[in-house]
């Protein structure tokens, strides 16, 4: 009977581990998609950097009004519903910008596309928290690199795509496979239940007193990293087109090569946390995305910008995910939305303050912003690792609940072998 359960809890968060990584592909590959073709709907309504950078702005404003009722679905409904629910919106909103042919139009599509992605975010680390608690080990990095990959492939996609048909057919089929990806995940998600974490041996549990402001520091590391994630996702195939002249086909890699570095680091993410820590993963990649985008903006040719931003993929593929995963451990699912909201405010609102300072002052200025908002982010980990004393390490955190939920299933397996043992050997005593 133990071996039973053993193979059923197994199995039970197996599935919904393998669909949450296929969600955050999906909506990776929805903005990857959106990222590609910026220059195409930006010239398809005649919008200029500081236009653009209104437009923007509405997914910033859609994405921070559903993020704050988020949590409170989360918490009703369950995560995974609610993810559920929002890979389907977020499939249905990525076609809308492909339609506009005003800006007025195209600021309602955006408006809309940022409340459905936003929900599918927040739903989308809820449930990746609860995933990774049931797991027993810090998977928040690999689930996240599900997010760089199908920013790759949309990324990819969506370069190939901009030479040979028109933006509002390729985010329209986009949407299509969106929806059937969603339908295939959906009973995962939705079906995915997990209850209060074991508890947690007193010196492995994070400092309880002052966590709501420990969790906005958190966010705010997050939003610092993804404003940079942000600007590259809507910025940098513009950069590389119009500043340094580069091709359609280079320029649509400017983000691919991004996603591409970060996906593979975080994939390595959890040794790398196991290995040195929280505050050294934090701080350090902060530091060298900080290096990284300087690089890209002030480099004189494409290729030694998309260097840059290779670097700056590395630097941040473990920074959100791992900020998030801290949150989510003092505060639960409301912890990891409040956390989200700060956070996804860098990611949502970074592209159109860079278009603002590049309307200003030109677009390679503009995307220095993002070394400066890097390093902030490296000192606010180590306020936090200050502030909690060295307690809440996500790995330590995860190694302890694990011991907790598997130590009375061990001792039943135990109690089992014992029992068999002593039937053998009155079996034998007999013959």
């Amino acid at each position: 009977m133990p071996f039973k359960e053993c193979a059923v809890q197994a199995a039970r968060v197996r599935d919904p581990l393998a669909a949450v990584f296929v969600l955050f592909a999906l909506v990776g590959a929805v903005f990857g998609s959106w990222a590609a073709r910026v220059p195409d709907v930006s010239a398809q309504v005649g919008a200029g950097h500081s236009a653009l950078g209104v437009a923007l702005f509405c997914i910033s404003a859609g994405a921070l009004v559903s993020m704050q009722t988020a949590g409170g679905l989360c918490a009703r409904w369950g995560a995974g519903r609610v993810s559920a629910a929002g890979a389907v919106a977020a499939s249905v909103a990525v076609v809308l910008p492909g339609l506009a042919g005003s800006m007025g139009s195209l600021c309602v599509a955006l408006l809309l596309f940022g409340a459905a992605t936003g929900l599918a975010n927040v739903a989308a680390n809820s449930l990746g928290v609860q995933v990774q608690q049931a797991v027993g080990r810090p998977v928040m990095s690999t689930l996240h690199a599900g997010f760089s990959f199908g920013g790759l492939g949309g990324a990819l996609v969506g370069g190939v795509a901009s030479t040979v048909m028109p933006a509002g057919w390729h985010l329209l089929v986009v949407g299509v496979l969106g929806l059937g990806v969603s339908v295939v995940i959906a009973p995962a998600l939705a079906g995915f239940v997990h209850g209060e974490p074991a508890p947690v041996p007193s010196r492995e549990r994070p400092t309880a007193s002052g966590a709501a402001p420990v969790i906005v520091v958190l966010g705010l590391i997050a939003g610092c990293t993804a404003f940079a994630e942000g600007a590259l996702t809507d910025w940098a195939s513009l950069h590389l087109r119009e500043d340094l002249h580069a091709t359609p086909m280079v320029a649509g890699a400017g983000y691919a090569v991004f996603s591409l570095a970060m996906a593979c680091a975080r994939l390595r993410g959890r040794s790398l946390i196991v290995r040195y820590g929280d505050t050294v993963v934090l701080t350090s990649g902060a530091l060298l995305a900080a290096v990284g985008m300087l690089v890209g903006a002030a480099a004189p040719s494409p290729f030694l910008a998309l260097a840059g931003f290779v670097l700056v993929g590395f630097g941040l593929a473990n920074v959100f995910p791992l900020a998030i995963a801290k949150a989510g451990l003092l505060g639960g699912a409301r912890g990891v939305a409040r956390a989200s909201s700060v956070g996804y405010t860098g990611l949502l609102g970074g592209p159109p303050i860079i278009g603002l300072l590049a309307g200003e002052r030109g677009l390679p200025f503009a995307l220095t912003s993002v070394s400066a908002l890097a390093v902030v982010a490296a000192v606010l980990a180590l306020v936090v690792d200050h502030r909690l004393d060295g307690a809440g390490s996500v790995a330590s955190v995860l190694r302890a609940q694990a011991r907790a939920r598997l130590q009375p299933i061990a001792e039943r397996v135990e109690v089992a072998a014992q029992n068999h043992s002593k039937s053998l050997y009155l079996l034998l005593d007999q013959s």
